[in-house]
């Protein structure tokens, strides 16, 4: 059966995975002899569906781990999911609700329990759309985050910490989003730009009647809860009020006024009105301080006056208990509105300004976050970075990108305690029972907690359980040896850990790959992985960031759907580069979808013309230039793309593929061996150009497989290069020697550079293609006329030449020039085209160029355009300039040829 005339991907692409999968393709052997090679898939959630940031980041692991397998290494791809703590429960909440109910009134065990059968009904379909991408993952490996076998990790490591005073409970403030009724951590605090105020009040100074400290503020609401105003020690204006003390408004509370960096004069009016229980900044100045803090807002984000109803006092002019005490109950944003009217009305309100600020948001919840002061748990992070630094430090990991290694230094070195504990039913619930008088016991179970609690009181105690549950970073940060048994000793264990390489995003080295560092070295004495490539996020075609919100979103399965999970993997690897952002869309697929179908079509003559692999073929007996030629690209293309992927470079891996395939094998091998394949040619060459053109095409799939697994897995069971489905088991192809290269690759290089430079001519001057035209070479030595003879019915044919001649004497009239080593190629255009009309034709659109260019680069010039424009704005307009430059020199390289 021939091939069809068209790869068709949505037919071809599921049965092939499916045999991969059968066949074992994906598995690794805990057996094996071989090195392992070991990556850790970044759990999607459980709740997720597949998006461009995942195509992007499995992408890339895929195409390592096809690549390290086809070397010979037994490679270990773990798949599995992450519980996701607040995104489920949000997710089966709102299920309930359509149906009536609440979790609440279900009571906590009947709704874990619906959780659960949600999860194994409608959760990891995730997992089903990354086989449309072709991850090649061990799939009866798969683990989910709430296994049991994780969560005996997670009590082991939780006991452990504890007991070792690492894990601990501490007051502390917490992003609190009133919504959800959950501390959350910062990465699922968005910030939001908001237009709001700054408001200016006055302070009176204590004990000097008239006299005030005014404090700007945009959140007047939580002054009820100020215990302090700050000002910076060197205020000009208001250094000499340090010591002193200030009324609070509305309150009456006499309050210090102290001195701080944290104020700074610059803003505002350079004295902050201090709020600990509040404001994460205030929290660190109260305790510099020693100060008092009360909570004003409850868990609801309502006013409570709880923790200052005896603070009240009555201040003529200035507060007024019974106005604050209707205050209580009221949401912030009303209690707000009042405070600010009262303060009018008791003529402590300054001004009033225009405010654009960054309001921190609940991602989940979409509602403004409280800074809470609440009871937690809490990570000692600051001595389980240490290690993880000096990991780093040493080179035990390593960063590539390397600059992001300067930014996870930047944050471990300033690394706060961890809060652990969340506000949620569903999740791994902290491992702590209370006794009757609060006593803690922590345990890995109900049996070692009721055993403790025994030999505390000396009697069985009734104990009851932490209602919390951990933080989804603290299993998740378990995730690289947890996945392999621990903590029983398995096999696995020992030989996939630590991992190889770490593939995952900046926006998350703090939140995932930082605890993994720690736990792991804390819990394992070693790091989890020796290198961590970071990759860039996914923008739209003009670089920016995709949101619902700008429309801009673009779904991979509809582009897996359109154009075949090839044509996504190999644009994702041809864009992907160090340390920048990849800028994808539908047309960027749709056009890497045609080196898909070249490649196919390049099969597909190969395959009319009888190029089919044959047993025993050595490279080393070969005997045609041609052949040598493209035997010696093709070692070109292997040492490239070996050494693109050893450093990480997909684009450059991309490139090399690319370049071989479509210029060096299809522009080049096939259409210059068509004259030995034609009728009447030499049959040994011909049977030497089959042998070749099949052995290369296997090369060419093995190189690409990593990248475009289907089209070249296809091909390969088609041509009969192995057993069907076993191009994922395939030898990575190596550099073989090749006879006399260098004479081969001399004369046909220069063959396609004479071509190349008669085609580029041609194409400049606008001369039709149906037009040859005769094609002179001066200077030109015996050697190289020689090369012309040789090759001259492919120089005729793929240059569109009528002839080609030395020339002795003069230039004629009206010719176009190219140099070619001392070679001086000569056109004569008298009679092909208008030669006047063709010099202003070019000389137009060079101008109109130039012209634009100009104005591009004023506006970069423009310091303040490139300070205030859009990032991506700014690099749209370098990119235009830059593509503008490129085309004006060579408008005017072909009026120089004019001369």
């Amino acid at each position: 059966m021939t091939l069809e005339s068209r790869f068709a991907p949505n037919e071809i692409e599921p049965r092939l995975y499916a045999g991969w999968e059968n066949a074992g393709g994906f598995a690794c052997d805990p057996e094996s002899n071989a090195q392992p090679f070991t990556i850790m898939i970044p759990p999607p959630n459980v709740t997720g569906s597949l998006h461009m940031g995942h195509a992007l980041t499995f992408t890339v692991q895929d195409t390592l781990v096809r690549w390290r397998r086809m070397q010979g290494r037994d490679a270990l791809w773990q798949p599995g999911t992450d519980h996701a703590g607040i995104a489920t429960q949000m997710v089966v909440e709102r299920l309930l609700a359509a149906e009536g109910l609440d979790r609440r009134t279900m009571g906590r065990e009947a709704f874990v329990d619906r959780v659960w059968r949600w999860k194994a009904e409608s959760g990891g379909a995730i997992t089903t759309q990354l086989r449309r991408l072709g991850a090649s993952l061990d799939w009866p490996r798969e683990r989910f985050t709430m296994d049991d076998g994780l969560s005996a990790a997670v009590k082991e490591t939780f006991v452990k910490l504890y007991s070792e005073g690492l894990i601990y409970r501490d007051r502390r403030l917490v992003n609190w989003d009133p919504k959800l009724q959950t501390a959350i951590s910062d990465l699922e605090v968005e910030n939001r730009e908001i237009k709001g105020s700054l408001w200016y009040i006055r302070y009176p100074i204590e004990g000097e009647p008239g006299q005030f400290i005014i404090v700007a503020t945009t959140r007047p609401e939580t002054m009820l809860g100020d215990t302090a105003v700050a000002v910076h020690p060197d205020h000009p204006l208001y250094g000499g009020l340090i010591g002193k003390r200030a009324v609070l408004p509305l309150v009456g509370r006499s309050i210090p006024i102290v001195g701080d960096d944290y104020a700074d004069p610059e803003k505002g009016t350079g004295a902050v009105k201090i709020t600990p229980a509040h404001d994460f900044n205030d929290f660190e100045v109260g305790r510099r301080h020693d100060l008092p803090m009360p909570s004003v807002l409850d868990r609801q984000a309502m006013v409570t006056l709880a923790e200052i109803e005896d603070a009240l006092v009555s201040v003529a002019g200035v507060a007024d208990p019974a106005f604050v005490r209707t205050l209580a109950g009221q949401a912030r944003f009303a209690a707000r509105a009042a405070i600010v009217a009262e303060l009018e009305r008791l003529e402590l309100l300054e001004k009033i300004e225009p405010h654009t600020n960054q309001v921190p948001h609940g991602d989940r919840g979409g509602v403004p976050v409280e800074p809470l002061l609440t009871t937690q748990w809490y990570c000692n992070a600051g001595v389980l970075a240490k290690p993880a630094i000096e990991a780093v430090e040493s080179g035990r990991t390593v960063f590539v990108p390397k600059q992001w290694e300067n930014t996870f230094f930047a944050w471990m070195r300033d690394i706060q305690p961890w809060c652990i504990s969340r506000q949620l039913w569903w999740g791994h619930r902290i491992p702590a029972w209370y006794g009757p008088d609060g006593t803690v016991f922590v345990a890995k179970d109900a049996d070692g907690a009721a055993a403790q609690a025994r030999a505390h009181y000396g009697r069985d105690e009734a104990l009851t359980q932490d209602e919390d549950v951990l933080d989804t970073w603290f299993s998740s940060g378990l995730w690289p040896f947890s996945t392999l048994g621990w903590p029983e000793k398995t096999r696995e264990l020992d030989r996939y850990y630590p991992g190889d390489v770490l593939v995952t995003g900046f926006d998350i080295i703090f939140f995932w790959v930082a605890r993994m560092m720690m736990l792991g070295l804390h819990m394992m004495g070693d790091v989890p992985f020796r290198t961590i490539y970071i990759h860039g996020l996914v923008r739209d075609e003009k670089g920016q960031k995709m949101s619902k919100s700008k429309g801009n979103v673009i779904d991979p399965l509809e582009l897996i759907d359109t154009y075949g999970a090839d044509a996504l993997r190999f644009t994702i690897c041809a864009l992907t580069g160090p340390g920048r952002d990849v800028k994808l869309g539908a047309s960027r697929v749709e056009n890497y979808r045609g080196f898909v179908t070249k490649l196919w079509n390049a099969a597909r003559f190969c395959e009319m013309n009888g190029m089919r692999p044959e047993a025993g073929f050595d490279p080393a007996s070969v005997r045609l230039p041609l052949s040598r030629w493209l035997l010696d690209s093709a070692n070109t293309a292997i040492t490239e793309a070996t050494t693109a992927l050893e450093a990480y470079r997909f684009d450059e891996y991309a490139a090399a593929g690319y370049r071989f395939v479509w210029n060096t094998f299809c522009d080049w091998f096939l259409e210059l061996s068509k004259p030995l394949l034609a009728e009447g040619a030499d049959p040994a060459d011909a049977a030497e150009i089959k042998r070749v053109g099949a052995h290369v095409l296997g090369l060419i799939l093995r190189l690409l497989h990593p990248a475009i697994p289907f089209v070249t897995e296809e091909l390969w069971d088609h041509f009969g290069y192995g057993e069907t489905f076993s191009l994922i088991g395939a030898a990575w192809p190596e550099v073989v020697p090749v006879p006399d290269a260098s004479d081969a690759r001399v004369e046909l290089d220069w063959v396609v550079r004479l071509i190349g430079l008669v085609r580029s001519v041609r194409n400049e001057m606008n001369v039709p293609p149906s037009k040859p035209s005769p094609v002179l070479l001066q200077g030109a030595s015996a050697a190289m006329l020689g090369r012309v003879d040789r090759w001259m019915d492919a120089i005729r044919r793929l240059a569109r030449a009528s002839d080609v001649l030395p020339l002795s004497g003069d230039v004629p009239k009206g010719s176009a020039q190219a140099v070619l080593e001392e070679v001086t190629i000569v056109l004569p255009l008298e009679g092909l085209i208008d030669i006047a009309a063709e010099r202003a034709r070019l000389s137009k659109e060079r101008d109109k160029l130039a012209a634009d260019a100009k104005k591009t680069r004023q506006k970069l010039e423009n310091a303040d355009f490139v300070k205030r424009a859009p990032e991506e704005v700014v690099a749209e307009n370098r990119e235009r300039l830059a593509a503008a430059e490129s085309e004006i020199a060579r408008l005017q390289a072909a009026l120089d040829r004019l001369g």
